[in-house]
């Protein structure tokens, strides 16, 4: 199996020849394959429809490990990877970090792919490089730069990573990577400052959700880049949006449309699905799956969030 999978990820990464430092970290995925375990014959929820996004492998923040946790516990009809999955940014720089983790995390999603779960992929701008093979497939994952996704109720989402609604990536790129570094530094002091908390008995605490919050630009640019996002859905008459990008988790319903960010597996830890019904429901993984937000199927009536114990998980 792990000869037949190494196969397809040679065949399918050499069309990124042009990006050595990403084709070769993907193509490394394909050296060791983890044996399949009960969880994975028998997932335990059955969904029809899982969006994930913004997990950057590739990173030493990537929560690949949790993300493994989650899809051995979940599996879907189809599978959406909406946009920076592999961060092909920070593996073009020196010092390429891939562990194992990481190799499961492409091993399970070709599995899944192999047992007949659609996968398709929305790349997003850390990984722009899988972009101008839209429409092709690679080891049986569809690249896809834009799609809709048509709900068991009959709402049609529009699926984008997001990161074209961005005025910074689109027109300041080089700022775009300035604050990528700024909030990789971020990150770093998170670990850091979490790593002391933990000595002390304290729970987990997020700094760039902290300065997310507090800094009233990025406050701004976040509400812009919603209502952006939205009026895009509108345009193209579609119900609602699904993207990521922002690492910050929603799911909403306002004037009748939908608006739902996948948020991330670097801080967030959250995903989006949709059961068998048509209800949205935004979840958060610890060890366990908690229900942030849900939106019931447009034939109960109109959708609006339900009450939750949990308040929506931003990062």
């Amino acid at each position: 199996m792990a000869t037949d999978t190494l196969s397809r990820l040679m065949r399918s990464s050499a069309a990124f020849a042009e990006d050595h430092a990403t084709t070769d970290a993907v193509r490394a995925a394909a050296l060791a394959e983890p044996p399949t375990s009960g969880a994975d014959a028998e997932p335990e929820v059955k969904w029809r429809t899982l969006w994930l996004s913004d997990i950057h492998l590739g990173t030493r923040d990537c929560k690949a490990e949790q993300l493994l946790e989650f899809l051995r516990h979940c599996s879907a009809d189809t599978i959406y990877l909406v946009g920076d999955i592999i961060d092909g940014w920070q593996l073009k720089k020196k010092g390429i970090y891939w562990p194992q983790a990481h190799n499961d995390v492409v091993q399970k999603l070709l599995r899944k792919a192999r047992k007949g779960t659609r996968v398709v992929f929305v790349p997003g701008n850390h990984d722009e490089f899988a972009r101008p093979y839209d429409g092709l497939h690679f080891g049986g994952i569809e690249v896809i730069n834009q799609v809709r996704h048509v709900t068991a109720d009959g709402r049609t989402l529009l699926i984008v990573h997001g990161d074209l609604f961005d005025s910074v990536v689109l027109y300041a790129k080089w700022l775009a990577h300035l604050g990528d570094a700024a909030y990789m530094f971020s990150l770093k002091l998170n670990r850091w400052l979490n790593h002391a908390r933990l000595k002390l008995g304290l729970p987990y605490w997020s700094l760039s959700q902290y300065l997310k919050h507090k800094v009233k630009a990025a406050v701004n640019t976040i509400s812009s880049f919603e209502t952006l996002l939205s009026d895009e859905a509108r345009r193209q008459q579609c119900d609602g949006v699904v993207c990521g990008h922002i690492h910050r988790a929603e799911l909403r319903n306002e004037e009748r449309q939908i608006y739902a960010n996948c948020g991330d597996w670097v801080e967030s830890l959250t995903a989006l699905v949709e059961d068998h019904d048509g209800h949205l429901k935004l979840l958060h993984w610890n060890a366990g799956l908690q229900v942030l937000a849900e939106l019931t199927p447009q034939a109960a009536g109109h959708s609006v969030p339900q009450p939750s114990s949990a308040q929506a998980v931003t990062a």
